[in-house]
């Protein structure tokens, strides 16, 4: 009974709960939408000890959990007579995965006008250049993030999202200015650092915090009309450590798909995210080799852009 209760709670007020010492909230809200497995369980207890009270409050959390994820179990709304304007995917390839190739043709069967990838090394840039510009002419990279585009790139730069702790050379940010059929789009791929769990430190996101922060006061200054964030932000739309990015650009919650570990996808950590302009669908695609399956998402943009 008090399990059901607390996991009830949580999912009605897990944004007020302090995230020290340990920040164990944290680490409930990278999982939040599983919180709702108490349910069944609950149930089954209710029905061993005959007990209508945890049954009740059985229900109550299930409702309570239908609430906070309704965008995902309601239908979805009427499509909008204003069709979608890009496609784009977004992928951590892994820099362990030695199969370029397969990436490439996993990704490319999307069909996407813009690809994103984290996690390139010199070894596989090559490789990927190859295999992704035979359809994408127009790439850029910084550090290990790069994007291929059908359309032309411009205003290619570095965006800093190095944590004060990290040495110098830790490159995951760039930005660029994909020329699409409704104009120009401003375009940033990132990866935040990784979070962990330690033993003394508990669930330890310090370092994507701070990456965080620093994405969010880059896109507060973005003065262009619509804007894409791609990257691997190692945590999920439920986690307020990611908050300065998300108060600047959001995506499509009418899916789960999640996309880390990939042999077992517990959570959607990898994101297309926009301003000025509405990401409709997010879905994943197949095994890569990656830990990480790819995300993909539609893309519109307003009548008249």
């Amino acid at each position: 009974m008090s399990a059901v209760a607390a996991v009830g709670c949580l999912l009605l007020t897990h944004p007020m709960w302090p995230r020290r010492p340990g920040n164990v909230v944290g680490l409930f809200e990278t999982f939040l939408p599983w919180l709702g497995l108490v349910v069944p369980a609950g149930l089954v207890v209710a029905a061993v000890r005959r007990s209508a009270v945890v049954a009740v409050a059985c229900l109550v959390v299930a409702a309570v959990w239908a609430g906070v994820f309704r965008e995902v179990l309601l239908p979805p709304a009427v499509a909008s007579p204003t069709p979608y304007g890009l496609t784009v995917v977004q992928h951590n390839v892994s820099d362990e995965n030695t199969s370029p190739s397969r990436v490439a043709r996993v990704l490319l069967a999307a069909d996407p006008d813009v690809v994103a990838l984290e996690e390139l090394t010199p070894a596989s840039l090559p490789a990927y250049r190859m295999e992704l510009g035979r359809t994408h002419p127009h790439h850029a990279t910084v550090g290990t993030v790069g994007l291929w585009s059908v359309y032309p790139l411009t205003d290619i730069g570095r965006v800093d999202l190095r944590p004060r702790a990290v040495g110098a050379g830790w490159d995951r940010g760039l930005r660029a200015v994909v020329r699409g059929p409704h104009g120009d789009v401003a375009t940033y791929v990132t990866h935040l650092p990784s979070v962990r769990i330690r033993p003394t430190r508990g669930y330890a996101t310090g370092w994507r915090d701070e990456s965080a922060a620093l994405l969010g006061r880059a896109l507060e200054k973005e003065r262009s009309r619509a804007v894409l964030v791609l990257g691997d932000l190692n945590g999920t739309v439920d986690d307020r450590g990611l908050a300065p990015v998300l108060s600047q650009v959001r995506g499509s919650r009418e899916e789960w798909a999640f996309s880390w570990p990939a042999g077992v996808p517990l959570a959607r950590i990898d994101h297309v995210l926009a301003r000025g302009a509405e990401v409709t669908a997010t879905w994943t695609l197949p095994d890569t080799g990656s830990d990480h399956l790819p995300v993909a998402a539609h893309v519109r943009f307003p009548a008249g852009a």
